[in-house]
């Protein structure tokens, strides 16, 4: 059992971290990828729209502090 809570925190961590520094290039580049000819793939379909999710949910984010921050 301590293996498993170990392994899924590091797997937590290093996604954190993956998605942290991936998304953007990811997300500028994968058009053009398809533009340049590459076959359509779900799981990376599925990836670039979570990663434009994690790109609108980090815009509303820093639009909520900064409208906090104007209040005070």
């Amino acid at each position: 059992m301590h293996f498993m809570k170990r392994l899924l925190k590091e797997l937590y961590g290093s996604g954190i971290l993956f998605f942290y520094f991936f998304k953007w290039p990811f997300v500028l580049f994968f058009p053009y990828l398809y533009l340049m000819g590459l076959d359509s793939n779900p799981i990376l379909d599925l990836l670039w729209l979570y990663c434009v999710a994690l790109i609108v949910k980090d815009l509303i984010r820093l639009v909520k502090t900064r409208k906090d921050k104007q209040k005070r």
